[in-house]
């Protein structure tokens, strides 16, 4: 038994005797480095490298405070490994019937970075444990402190704390005030979980259990934890003219799930357009720059996609140096009458077609009486123009007959995912979105009627080209039938001819979409396609205040596009697709073109996607992209009117009751007249 002892002894001490300095190591021994790419290999980021040593004694003594309040408490006071931090982690555990708290102290934290693979096997813990003891024994608590946060993961590509400050809010750790002290502390338990840039709301949850921890630990007392509380944190990350940070945030929180916790270097391709990107980022910004304060707009939002879900532009904010949080893809807002196609498509599935014809007169709906934007009333008037002139009435009594839950079960289907609830008022869009989901939520309009979930990471490699991760598309899911797609075409594409989005209109070139306000211009969005693209904006302020009457409805120069420029056809020497014309008496358009005829090469798009007030100029997004045409143009399913397609001088005319029901009357006569003045939308 004896011999056995002297045996383990010996071995630990040859184990110990062989472990490299760790000085050397965490001076030497860089992080993982990422690497992103655009579609082209352009390099969007790199992310990984630490930005430089901090030493203790410059950092703010609160900042080392809420690090051991809340990963450490006992730091000072163990060598190495804390039993009775673990007894208390297992009992918390076992009250919560969960992992709520770790048993590792900062030590072992710092071996496992420093040495060990992310492994989660009892071999790696007893190895941990063994080097948390030794590291103890080598260095002074401070100098174990110090190597720690200028080591360790704090999110959003960073290591160490120097690093995390400037990336979170644009300056050193050494200035950072207590509840931002607190932030960087609360990072480090789960930094994608707790990361503003992911969710603000969490991150400042968590920063009060940190002040809270602080208070604990008699670090604090609880008014100066109030105070500090009541600070306001401002994100100040840098940034830059390119818009690439909002893409390569969304990039960064996704790969833990895609490839795990990974040692490697990574290079991820990723579906981004950068010339795209660039263009739609710097024209966002300088519009609201220049018209932001006269309408009382702070923000916006853009999203541009492949019509398979493809993620080719993603600007979060107008600035990432002021703001780095994503508005396109974690800000829930009322989507006003953007979500109305899914009325309308639920509609059609009911047994209802774009010359149906309704009524758009008052109506109340168990107590819920909304109005057109515009105050007045049209009349008879087909669905197709109540869609294209975003005519609140007939929405929501259409919803009402159809049943609210099939157009709830309608949206979740084209991809919604947020929660709906099926109120009278969801017709009208006021169940909360975001702007990645409904752009996604149009794209089956343009592609055939087959769901598109959005992605932005196409591969994943390490350093050595081994594959790790591949975007794979699945089995197409048709969520459109034909029969529904070609009609649903029709009515978006008369919006942008003749209705509420008509200088959204793409001059030789068949596109479609909808407008949508919110109440009292709270938010104003476009959400358009063509066959090639579909983008989805948004504007508004993020304290949700009013705009002053900004609406998505002057669409015409809210758009999709202003500008798609095309080599001419070889075969005639002009552009081979031309716009649809529209019958604005009846809402019949006469003409349209169902597909674009491309010749090999290249084509600049210009998107320009804004939204502006209904009397006053927003401003264009100009978004440029680059198209290979060498493959076969996509098909965008439009219904075709010709001479032969011409309204009947009779035919079913649908009644819309004051309560919410359509009712099939019987065929009578219609003139198909127009009113004067247009509903208008909200």
């Amino acid at each position: 038994m004896l011999w056995f002892a002297v045996f383990v002894g010996a071995a630990i001490a040859l184990f110990i005797a062989s472990l490299p300095d760790p000085v050397v190591a965490t001076l030497d021994d860089r992080p993982p480095n990422l690497t992103i790419l655009a579609s082209d290999g352009t390099v969007l980021a790199e992310r990984g490298l630490r930005r430089g040593h901090v030493r203790l004694d410059k950092l703010p003594p609160y900042l080392i405070k809420a690090v051991i309040a809340t990963e450490d408490r006992r730091f000072y006071h163990h060598y190495g490994v804390d039993p009775l931090g673990l007894v208390r982690a297992a009992y918390a555990n076992f009250v919560a019937g969960g992992v709520v708290e770790g048993g590792s102290t900062v030590t072992q934290q710092l071996a496992k970075n420093l040495f060990l693979k992310p492994d989660r096997t009892m071999t790696r813990k007893l190895e941990e444990v063994i080097y948390a003891v030794w590291l103890e024994q080598r260095f002074d608590k401070d100098e174990i402190l110090e190597l720690y946060l200028n080591r360790v993961y704090f999110g959003g590509g960073t290591y160490g704390v120097e690093a995390a400050s400037r990336h979170y809010f644009g300056k050193s750790a050494r200035a950072v005030t207590l509840p931002e002290a607190a932030l960087l502390a609360g990072l480090l338990k789960a930094p994608s979980r707790y990361a503003p840039t992911r969710n603000a709301s969490r991150a400042i949850a968590r920063v009060d259990e940190v002040l809270d921890n602080m208070v604990e630990a008699g670090f604090l007392t609880a008014a100066e934890a109030r105070e500090a509380a009541s600070q306001k944190i401002v994100l100040r990350a840098r940034g830059d003219e390119t818009g690439y940070p909002y893409p390569v945030d969304y990039v960064a929180e996704q790969l833990p799930d895609l490839v795990g916790e990974n040692e490697d270097d990574l290079i991820v391709e990723t579906t981004i357009d950068a010339g795209l990107q660039r263009v739609a980022q710097k024209s966002l910004r300088s519009e609201i720059d220049i018209e932001g304060a006269d309408l009382d707009i702070g923000e916006g939002a853009v999203v541009v996609l492949d019509p398979d879900g493809g993620v080719k532009a993603l600007v979060g904010g107008k600035s990432y140096g002021t703001s780095p949080f994503d508005r396109a893809v974690k800000s829930l807002r009322q989507p006003g009458s953007a979500f109305k196609p899914f009325v309308y498509l639920a509609g059609l599935e009911s047994g209802y077609t774009p010359d149906s014809v309704a009524t758009d007169a008052p109506v109340n709906v168990s107590g819920y009486a909304p109005k057109n934007h515009s105050g007045t009333y049209g009349g008879e008037m087909t669905l197709r123009y109540s869609l294209a002139h975003s005519v609140n009435t007939v929405a929501v009594k259409l919803a009402g007959d159809v049943g609210r839950w099939k157009v709830v079960r309608t949206a979740k289907r084209l991809g919604i995912n947020s929660k709906l609830h099926d109120n009278p008022s969801i017709a009208l869009g006021t169940a909360e979105v975001t702007l990645l989901e409904l752009t996604s939520a149009y794209a089956p309009f343009a592609n055939g009627g087959v769901l598109a979930k959005p992605y932005i990471v196409a591969r994943v490699r390490n350093g050595d080209g081994k594959i790790l991760y591949s975007h794979d598309r699945e089995a197409p899911i048709q969520v459109i039938a034909q029969a529904y797609l070609g009609p649903m075409n029709d009515m978006m594409n008369a919006t942008i001819v003749y209705g509420t989005g008509k200088q959204a209109a793409l001059p030789d070139h068949v596109a479609g979409g909808k407008t949508g306000t919110s109440q009292q211009s709270r938010d104003a969005w476009f959400v358009g396609y063509t066959a090639h693209y579909v983008a989805g904006v948004w504007v508004g302020n993020d304290d949700s205040s009013k705009m002053k009457d900004v609406t998505g409805g002057y669409g015409a120069r809210s758009a999709l596009a202003r500008h798609y420029e095309l080599r001419p056809s070889r075969q005639t020497g002009r552009p081979a697709a031309r716009h649809a014309h529209a019958d604005t008496r009846t809402g019949q358009r006469e003409g349209a073109i169902d597909r674009l005829d491309v010749t090999s090469g290249t084509r600049d798009v210009i998107l320009r996607s804004c939204v502006r007030g209904v009397r006053r100029r927003l401003g264009a997004v100009a978004v440029k992209a680059r198209a290979m045409l060498a493959e076969p143009s996509p098909r965008l399913l439009v219904a075709r009117h010709g001479a032969r397609d011409k309204l009947p001088e009779t035919r079913p005319v649908i009644h819309l009751g004051e309560m919410g029901h359509l009712v099939r009357g019987e065929i009578i006569e219609h003139e198909g007249r127009r009113q004067n003045q247009p509903p208008g939308e909200r």
